[in-house]
């Protein structure tokens, strides 16, 4: 579904990612492992047309995408949810979720998005005239995910969706990302929350100054030496 082949990006005359290449299979969860600063983040901003690339090509269900427009991107079926949800907290929580559907292709589906959001996060109905700054830090990140949800996207890029969340909200946010696994849609999650993520995980990719470093069934992954030193903390 999702093919990146020798990707290389830079800010300005710093190069950050080296000859990048991954693929993600239809309804497969892959992790983006790696340190702060690793270029996770890059990646996907340069995926999702936020940053330019200096070479490479990334190809989405069978068409090239790099080059094009973030907002083309989106309609073809790719949702980002960067680090820390970026919500409207001045909005309520309906009026984020229908930020999700902005472009006007897809803003004759809101309905039966909103009702797929809610049925998926029941809290968020109960809730949906409530002010998105008065909600708890796990809430955020559920509203943020339903707001990504809403454009009944074929991929979904997550970016530490676990950030300083309790230990209970990490559960339930990693539940809810393989149920997504099991509702068909395909998962790329950028993580530091390794043991957790390669858990749910099919495969993943270690990223480590600006090149993948390592690569493989998550299950593997964990019990590599190295990893379970250098990420696991074993």
């Amino acid at each position: 579904m999702l093919d990146i082949r020798n990707l290389n990006v830079s800010y300005g005359n710093v190069q950050v990612l080296w000859d990048v290449s991954l693929n993600v299979r239809k309804a497969e969860i892959v992790a983006l492992l790696g340190a702060n600063g690793a270029g996770k983040t890059t990646l996907l901003n340069a995926l999702t047309g936020v940053i330019p690339l200096r070479s490479g090509e990334v190809e989405f269900d069978g068409t090239r995408i790099d080059g094009i427009a973030n907002s083309d991107i989106m309609e073809r079926g790719i949702a980002y949810l960067p680090e820390g949800g970026r919500l409207f907290p001045e909005m309520t929580i309906q009026e984020n979720l229908e930020m999700g559907v902005y472009p006007r292709k897809l803003w004759g589906t809101r309905k039966a998005q909103l009702e797929r959001v809610y049925d998926t996060f029941p809290i968020l109905r109960e809730r949906k005239r409530q002010l998105a700054r008065t909600m708890s830090g796990g809430e955020q990140q559920m509203l943020a995910m339903g707001r990504g949800l809403m454009s009944n996207p074929k991929l979904c890029l997550f970016d530490e969706l676990s950030y300083g969340l309790a230990p209970i909200m990490v559960r339930e946010v990693f539940r809810i990302v393989t149920s997504l696994r099991e509702q068909g849609i395909t998962v790329l999650l950028v993580e530091q929350n390794a043991y957790q993520t390669l858990e749910i995980a099919d495969r993943a990719y270690v990223l480590e100054n600006g090149r993948v470093a390592l690569s493989g069934d998550s299950k593997e992954l964990l019990a590599n030496d190295y990893v379970r030193e250098a990420y696991l903390g074993l």
